[in-house]
């Protein structure tokens, strides 16, 4: 047995009979230091190939606000009093809900965009199934996926410090929009809470800093700040340098990041909204980076507002509060929240959407998709678009994050409902538009067919006999070009159609362009490549699979120097008589990618790990049956994140209890979208027995990578003395 094997075994069995012995709380504080350990070793291209466990059946040793107590699944979860901000520690953070995807930059930026968009999710107290980091099974969840309408996400919940899911910040920043969380204190023991952090100087920075570790930690860019209670002399005195002490740590730690201010209480503690900003709320304004006004203002308090001292020069950092859900004397609200955006833009304001979940809790379910892209449309002439910046390989299957089942290359490879913000992939313009003569077009994410993921992106509407084509714009980014650039379309037609790709391009050097007005572009449509083609070869042996029964597959060569990719288009022209047509298209993925990488020598998964192992009993098959043997234990491996679409996570048994049973060809476990992946109740054969978990890396470019570059590690076990 080699030294690291002991070393794994010994640890493991001392830190699950420990628990037998200390409270929940020390015991949570052991599993996670234990982690950390693990965590470095994990870097080390030494760490273990093989591993030994003995079964034991103790009570799991791990933190029960990172991991559900009965199935061990990693979970979101919020702070919920100031003793437990104020010991909080990084050693302790959660490591599943640590953001991993980092912020995109984005075209304008946000400090010169003049009427931004904050959306306020106040999903039903927050934590539904969004709390399950690796994703769940649901049939109907609430998503978001009109990301390049906002610049802002602010997850919301009653808890006294909302950390945001990591799922919500990693499918936010893919779309180079901000991930706030929130910091609230209400009724009475709110105020209690603020007399104790306001109190002086030294208490106020330490909740300060404690806020800024962790929004540094978790990987989330601020805090919307809401102190919905009366505060003392002393609390408010308190209460502007504190925002100001926060803002400017924040600020130094965590780039681009915002402090926003909930208009409530006022310069003397009283707690009454304004729904402005006043001389009553502006010291707080000015010692943050923005203000988020209550809900019941008029037309003429936004005139006031627009021509207010304190607001000069900063109508940008003034979202005015828009109730979706219409609540008391307001504008507009539910599907009629236009008409409050439209004077709210009107003088010029940013605003703050409060709960637009409306179209989840307060319709039906089925209409969730139908109804959510109703209200979006109906916002759409007061929102503005800002161009995500990436570079190649630039992919998206339109995946929203749910689905009836999970497709790969047009194929079902899982049938059931889920639900899983990180499998979101970059989101398209979803639009609708009238043309004349009564054609129409409109995008749309369908569920009922996919290329790859849980939905594919339609585009459907009726051509008038006057027009021979439509032109649906689909992205708007930047994306710098390589001089060969390779490109894939997958789509599926109705009949009477024929489509076709359109790409705008502009210099690339505008990247760092920072103006308002529109920038030129050139149109240009990409030569399509037959199947002889070098790069077709190179494409096809790389992707396996790439065509399936409706889909077409259409690849393509643009040869440009200097040029940045700047909006995609698809062409639908009709094929036959000029009469008014029907029509729909399914667009399954689209890929831009530099040529020479699809001759690049691909990177094996290295220094896989298991760790915080902990072994279950499951109910047995039938009468008379053996119980069966359950594995819960967390997997890290070492692999650039930039390079895959997703990980797959495999198992097989190598020997079990009979050794004249053979090994086992993998079975797919699940998918990862980080380099951390927790087993949960994966039945094993009893003891004794050897199993092998392997991870598989999926290219950015869906290329099948051979065995030889999974990563993987082996894992013995056997029965306890106790259990026997």
């Amino acid at each position: 047995m080699m030294e690291g094997e002991s070393v794994e075994k010994e640890g493991s069995v001392v830190n699950r009979r420990r628990k037998r012995e200390e409270s929940s709380e020390g015991a949570g504080w052991k599993t996670q230091k234990r982690s950390e350990t693990h965590f470095e070793s994990c870097l080390d291209d030494s760490a273990d190939v093989s591993v030994h466990e003995v079964i034991t059946y103790d009570p799991p040793a791990l933190p029960a606000q990172h991991y559900d107590p009965d199935t061990t699944e990693p979970i979101s979860s919020s702070l919920k009093s100031l003793d437990e901000l104020l010991s909080w520690k990084r050693s302790e953070a959660n490591p599943f809900n640590i953001a991993t995807v980092p912020l995109a930059s984005r075209q304008p930026p946000l400090t010169d965009t003049l009427r931004r968009t904050l959306v306020c999710h106040d999903m039903m107290g927050g934590y539904l199934e969004d709390r399950f980091i690796q994703g769940t099974e649901v049939g109907a969840p609430y998503v978001f996926y009109h990301w390049q309408y906002i610049d802002i996400f602010n997850y919301f919940s009653h808890h006294m410090v909302t950390i945001p899911p990591a799922v919500w910040t990693n499918a936010a920043h893919k779309h180079s929009v901000l991930s706030l969380g929130t910091f609230i204190t209400e009724w009475t023991d709110g105020g209690k809470m603020c007399e104790v952090f306001l109190a002086e100087e030294e208490a106020y920075r330490s909740a300060a800093d404690k806020l800024v570790q962790i929004a540094h930690c978790y990987g989330f860019d601020g805090w919307l700040i809401n102190i919905e209670n009366v505060l003392s002399a002393t609390a408010v005195k308190n209460m502007a340098p504190f925002l100001r002490y926060l803002t400017d740590q924040l600020h130094e730690r965590v780039p681009g990041s915002l402090v926003i201010w909930y208009d409530s209480v006022l310069e003397n503690g009283k707690l009454i909204w304004q729904n402005e900003l006043n001389n009553s709320n502006r010291v707080f304004f000015e010692a943050c980076d923005g203000i988020f006004t209550n809900y019941n203002w008029t037309e003429s308090s936004l005139e006031g507002m627009a021509a207010y001292s304190a607001a000069e020069g900063r109508l940008a950092d003034i979202y005015i509060g828009i109730d979706v859900f219409a609540r008391g004397e307001v504008v507009g609200g539910m599907f009629e929240t236009n008409k409050a955006l439209q004077l709210v833009r009107k003088h010029g304001f940013s605003t703050a959407i409060f709960a637009p979940g409306w179209v989840y809790e307060c319709h039906d379910k089925a209409d969730f998709r139908q109804n959510q892209d109703k209200f979006w449309f109906l916002l759409a002439d007061h929102l503005y678009v800002h161009r995500p910046l990436s570079t190649l390989p630039f992919v998206s299957s339109f995946c929203q994050g749910f689905g009836k089942s999970i497709y790969w290359k047009g194929q079902v490879v899982q049938e059931q409902s889920w639900f899983n913000l990180n499998a979101q992939e970059l989101q398209p313009l979803y639009s609708k538009q009238n043309l004349e003569d009564g054609g129409w077009w409109r995008t749309r994410g369908c569920p009922e067919d996919a290329w790859a993921g849980g939905s594919s992106l339609m585009l459907e509407g009726k051509i008038p006999q006057s027009l021979r084509r439509i032109i649906a714009r689909i992205f708007s980014l930047h994306v710098p070009l390589a001089t060969r650039t390779f490109i894939s379309f997958v789509y599926k037609p109705s009949l009477g159609v024929n489509v076709s790709l359109e790409l705008k391009t502009t210099d690339a050097g505008l990247c760092t362009y920072s103006g308002t007005e529109e920038i030129t572009s050139n149109r240009v449509s990409p030569v399509m490549l037959n199947e002889d083609h070098q790069l077709m070869k190179q494409f096809i042996q790389s992707c396996g699979q790439w065509t399936a029964d409706g889909w077409t597959t259409r690849c393509f060569q643009l040869d440009l120097n200097g040029c940045a990719l700047s909006e995609v288009l698809v062409n639908v022209v009709r094929d036959g008589a000029e009469q008014d047509l029907d029509f729909n298209c399914r667009i399954g993925e689209i890929m831009v990618l530099d040529a020479e990488s699809l001759s690049a020598p691909p990177l094996p998964v290295r220094s896989v790990c298991v760790y915080d192992v902990v072994w279950q009993r499951g109910a047995g098959d039938g009468a008379g049956s053996s119980l069966k043997v359950l594995l819960n234990a967390t997997l890290r491996w070492s692999y650039p994140p930039q390079l895959v679409r997703h990980w797959r996570v495999h198992w097989r048994r190598l020997r079990g209890p009979d050794p004249r049973v053979p090994p086992e060809p993998p079975i797919l476990i699940g998918r990862s979208y980080s380099t951390l992946y927790r087993l949960v109740e994966l039945e094993v054969p009893g003891a004794p027995g050897l199993l092998e978990l392997l991870v598989e890396p999926v290219s950015r470019e869906g290329f099948i990578l051979n065995q030889s570059y999974w990563g993987r590690i082996t894992l013995s076990y056997t029965h306890s003395t106790d259990n026997i």
